[in-house]
C-alpha cells in the first residue's frame, strides 16, 4: 500500500482501545491519527487521558502519547480526519447502536468490536477465515443507510473463537449437537487483576449475556444472504456455560459433539491442521499462517504455554478423543483480546480494505 489509511479509534482508552493502539503500532497499512473517548477524556494528550490505567504488556507506542483526545460524540469532527474507524466504546447498547450508525452516515466505515450490531440484519459478523462472503450484505447496508463510503461491520464474541472454528474445519462431517463450557478470563470483562483482585483464586459461574451469544453467534457466523439480510444457520444446536476464571489472558473451552457422519479422529485432526481462509490465501499482514494448530499432548492446551500462538491470532485445539455419549470431546483455545477482539476487528479492516470496501478517501 502506497499510503497508510488514516485511522480513528472510538474508544481509545479502554482496554480493547489499548488493544487496538499496541496491535497497530508500525502497521504497514494503517496509521493511528485520531483517538477518541468520553468527554471526560476529551481534551487531554492520550497519555494523560490512559494516566496509570495503561493495561498493555507493552509499552504505549510514542506515536499516539501526544494526540489530543476527541469526544467520540462529535462525529463530524471525527469523522473529517479518519479514512475508517475502529469501535470499542463503552456505552450503552441502545447509545453503541446510535453512535456507530452516525459514523456509517458520516460516510465513515465503522469496523466494530462491540456486541450492538451483531444482529442487525444486514450488518456482517465475521471471522474472516470462515465467513468472508458475508461482506457482501454491505452493499445492501448502504442503500438502507443511504451512504456511499460508510458501513458498520463487527466481530463475534470472543468466546466463540475457542471452539466455532474447528466446529467450520469439520463443517462436512455435520456436526449438529454441541455442548460447551467455556473458562474465560478477567480481560474480556476489560479488568486485570490489580482493577478486580477479588478474582484471585475465584471462580464465578455466570457472565451476563455470555452464554446466550455463545450459542446463536456461531449460527449467523455459518449463514446464508437471503434477500439482502443474514439469515442465521439451524444447526448445529449448541447449548453452552460461561464461567469467569482467574486467568488474566485466554478463554478455553470445553466442547462436545456429535456428528452425522462420524469421522476418524485422524479426520478431524487433517481437517483441523489444513483448514486456510481467504486471509492466509490473501497474505494479511494479521493473517495467522497456521489458523489452527492440534497439540498432542495430554496437558495441551495451555493458557501460559499456547495463549500467544501465531501472536495470538491462532487457535490451539488439543484432547480430541472419542467420548461415551457424544462422538468426540476436544478443548480449544484462543487469546480473547487478539483474536477475540481488537486484532480479529484488525483482520476484519484487512480483508476489507483488500476487497475494497475501505479505502481512502
Amino acid at each position: 500500500m502506497e499510503k497508510k489509511l488514516k485511522v480513528g479509534i472510538l474508544g481509545a482508552t479502554g482496554m480493547v482501545g489499548q488493544r487496538f493502539i499496541s496491535l497497530l503500532e508500525n502497521h504497514p497499512w494503517y496509521q493511528v491519527v485520531t483517538v477518541a473517548a468520553s468527554a471526560r477524556s476529551a481534551g487531554k494528550t492520550y497519555e494523560a487521558a490512559v494516566g496509570d490505567n495503561w493495561k498493555m504488556d507493552t509499552p504505549m507506542p510514542e506515536a499516539v502519547k501526544d494526540l489530543i483526545v476527541m469526544d467520540v460524540s462529535n462525529v463530524k469532527a471525527v469523522a473529517e480526519t479518519v479514512d475508517f474507524v475502529f469501535s470499542a466504546v463503552n456505552m450503552s447498547k441502545d447509545e453503541i447502536k446510535a453512535i456507530e450508525e452516525e459514523y456509517a452516515k458520516a460516510e465513515v466505515p465503522v469496523v466494530s468490536n462491540n456486541s450492538a450490531h451483531r444482529w442487525t440484519p444486514d450488518v456482517p459478523m465475521v471471522i474472516p477465515e470462515i465467513n468472508p462472503e458475508h461482506f457482501k450484505v454491505i452493499n445492501f447496508q448502504r442503500k438502507r443507510l443511504g451512504t456511499t463510503r460508510g458501513f458498520i461491520a463487527v466481530k463475534p464474541n470472543c468466546s466463540i473463537q475457542s471452539y466455532a472454528p474447528a466446529l467450520t474445519a469439520w463443517r462436512e462431517f455435520e456436526p449438529y449437537e454441541v455442548v460447551a463450557t467455556t473458562y474465560q478470563a478477567i480481560s474480556g470483562a476489560g479488568k486485570t487483576f490489580k482493577d478486580w483482585p477479588e478474582m484471585n483464586g475465584n471462580i464465578i459461574p455466570y457472565i451476563g449475556g455470555e452464554e446466550e451469544k455463545s450459542e446463536q453467534e456461531p449460527l449467523r457466523i455459518w449463514g446464508t444472504i437471503e434477500d439482502g439480510v443474514i439469515v442465521k444457520a439451524k444447526e448445529p444446536v449448541i447449548t453452552c456455560q460461561c464461567i469467569r476464571v482467574p486467568v488474566l489472558n485466554g478463554h478455553t473451552a470445553a466442547a462436545f459433539v456429535k456428528f452425522r457422519k462420524k469421522p476418524s479422529k485422524e479426520e478431524l485432526i487433517e481437517k483441523l491442521v489444513t483448514f486456510r481462509g481467504l486471509p492466509q490465501e490473501l497474505n494479511l499482514p494479521s493473517a495467522p499462517a497456521q489458523f489452527i494448530q492440534y497439540m498432542e499432548e495430554d496437558d495441551r492446551p495451555q493458557v501460559r504455554l499456547d495463549i500467544d500462538f501465531e501472536k495470538g491470532m491462532g487457535i490451539s485445539i488439543g484432547r480430541l478423543r472419542e467420548d461415551t455419549v457424544y462422538d468426540y470431546k476436544f478443548v480449544g483455545l484462543s487469546h480473547n483480546t487478539v483474536r477475540g477482539a481488537a486484532g480479529g476487528a484488525v483482520l476484519c479492516a484487512e480483508l476489507l480494505t483488500a476487497q475494497g470496501y475501505i479505502q481512502a478517501k
